[in-house]
């Protein structure tokens, strides 16, 4: 019985060392040794499979990832956040099935993000994850503008900035590109010192053909964040997609790939696709 004390102090304090290990692999990046040492864990807290889960989800593998929330619910069904990245899961590989099991898997995010933002009403990524469901959904799967338009109303409440943004989404989606612009604009203003409402205004003016326009922003953005990868990687796609200045894109991706990344910016299974796709 008395070896037994310690382990019990350890509990009670909440302190597992294997599952902090995890945590800094994973603030590294290094997700996959994040798994290997949480797999390792005699006993496994739904906070440690959650983390397994975002490991996996960083990794491009949305099946391992939905199976690793899932068990992380199990532990603890009221967690706005596991709700929250299993629809994330959900919707990835949603995007990446067929089209027979698209719907279904579809129709499983949207309950999860609708559960998260039921249990914690002020997470705004989770707000946002919904906004682009039903913005990007049809109507048969829950999907719908006017639902749309009133949680970016809702997400105002929140983050103007943000709001700005969705808006500038609802209106692109509806092809009203000039309001889309002006959207984009007051994001920028409202947030002069966010580099990624500047880059969000970089990428649409691409999309526009407004390519010296949108350099112009991506350069602002660098000189807000000199040293953010994220320029990086949004430059280097916006490039990609118009199919211009591809050898630009190609040596702005692997510096991307050298660079030190955070758990926040791109996966770097998704700028590797992107190298791909230009036969980097």
């Amino acid at each position: 019985m008395v070896g037994l004390f310690p382990a019990l102090l350890v509990l009670a304090a909440g302190a597992i060392p294997e599952l902090d290990q995890a945590r800094q692999l994973f603030a590294k990046t290094d997700f996959q040794a994040a798994v290997k040492l949480i797999e390792g864990m005699p006993q496994k807290t739904g906070a440690a499979y959650e983390l397994m889960g975002r490991s996996h989800y960083l990794m491009g593998d949305y099946k391992k990832a939905t199976q690793a929330f899932e068990k992380a619910l199990v532990d603890d069904r009221s967690n706005a956040a596991y709700h929250h990245w299993l629809g994330r899961a959900w919707g990835r590989r949603a995007e990446t099935s067929s089209p027979f099991t698209a719907p279904g898997y579809a129709s499983k995010a949207r309950q999860h993000f609708e559960q998260a933002v039921e249990l914690d009403p002020e997470n705004r990524e989770a707000l946002a994850d919904l906004f682009e469901y039903y913005l990007e959904a049809p109507g048969f799967l829950g999907g719908g503008f006017d639902k749309a338009a009133a949680l970016a109303d809702r997400i105002g409440r929140l983050d103007s900035a943000g709001a700005h943004f969705l808006q500038s989404r609802l209106a692109e989606k509806r092809k009203d590109f000039n309001r889309a612009e002006q959207a984009l604009r007051r994001a920028v203003a409202v947030a002069p010192g966010q580099a990624s409402r500047v880059i969000d205004l970089a990428k649409f003016l691409a999309k526009q053909g407004r390519h010296q326009e949108s350099e112009q922003a991506f350069a602002q953005a660098e000189a807000l964040a000199p040293d953010s990868p994220k320029v990086l990687f949004e430059r280097a796609e916006a490039y990609v997609q118009s199919r211009r200045n591809l050898g630009e894109a190609r040596q702005l991706l692997k510096r991307y790939l050298k660079s030190r990344l955070a758990p926040e910016d791109p996966p770097r299974h998704q700028a590797e696709k992107l190298l791909k796709q230009i036969g980097g």
